[in-house]
């Protein structure tokens, strides 16, 4: 997300933007819905701002599960903004939704516009999430809800250990941190949102653990798991933190990771929420 760096954006971005990227997008809010939607709940919000809403994968989600929200959406990436216009088109034709380009350090809101704010899949590869908090913060009504949904990635685990997909993983997550990102800021958005300002500040981890209980969400998780890892390639390459040979085999490992009849995947991530 280099092109804006006054949203406070990383110096790159990890998986890009291309239009096979903003479809794996759709696919990931889809596949892991569940593990987030159970526990959000903007029932008695009527106006929120999705502060990173990229192609509006998640806008849909929230606008889906509750039928009286109003959101606005905002997103650096020009190209994000496009498809998630023409993939909410309808909800945009309903006016429950708008979507803009625009600069998460200086959102283009007045103060106490917003009832809510929701956060997902951002933090992770902006420079300055405090600062963003804080903007959000600005905009929000006194008594306003922020939910944020963040990376933990020290969580990952798999079984059978997988020497090459762990080397592999290192790096990913490196090189996101050498470009300003950082992939560790789940655990960290307890400390953010209180120094934000925000009030009761609570968080809550959400667990992805599959195994042989239910072999068929555990696939689906692996195949997911391998698509966002390979998103990651093109850039690493470029970065001469992985080689080809190196990508083959955490290939093949995933795929007998799949295939395998004891295999364990496990991975948390963060959501916190707070109020204004």
């Amino acid at each position: 997300m280099a092109q804006n760096k006054k949203s406070g954006l990383a110096d790159d971005y990890l998986h890009g933007f291309t239009p096979a990227e903003q479809n794996r997008l759709y696919e990931q809010a889809d596949i892991l819905k569940n593990y987030i939607y159970d526990s959000v709940d903007f029932t008695a919000q009527k106006n929120i701002v999705e502060v990173g809403c990229g192609v509006g994968a998640q806008t849909e989600l929230l606008l889906k599960k509750f039928k009286h929200l109003h959101v606005d959406g905002i997103d650096a990436s020009a190209s994000q903004v496009a498809r998630a216009k023409k993939h909410l088109a309808p909800y945009i034709k309903q006016k429950r939704v708008s979507i803009q380009t625009g600069d998460a350090l200086n959102l283009p809101f007045k103060e106490n516009v917003f009832d809510g704010a929701f956060v997902c899949w951002l933090l992770e590869h902006v420079s300055e999430p405090l600062g963003i908090l804080k903007e959000i913060r600005r905009s929000l009504r006194p008594g306003g809800k922020v939910i944020c949904n963040e990376v933990m990635n020290s969580t990952f685990f798999i079984h059978p250990y997988s020497p090459a997909t762990m080397t592999y993983w290192f790096q990913f997550n490196d090189h996101q941190w050498s470009i300003k990102g950082d992939p560790f800021v789940g655990a960290k958005l307890g400390n953010y949102l209180t120094e934000a300002g925000f009030r009761d500040v609570k968080m809550n981890p959400r667990i992805v653990h599959c195994d042989n209980r239910d072999r068929q969400q555990r696939a689906i998780i692996i195949d997911y798991w391998t698509d966002l890892l390979l998103s990651g390639a093109p850039g690493l390459l470029k970065a001469k933190k992985v080689s080809s040979p190196l990508i083959k085999e955490m290939e093949v490992e995933l795929k007998t990771l799949k295939n395998d009849k004891d295999s364990t995947f496990f991975y948390a991530f963060m959501q916190a929420e707070g109020y204004a």
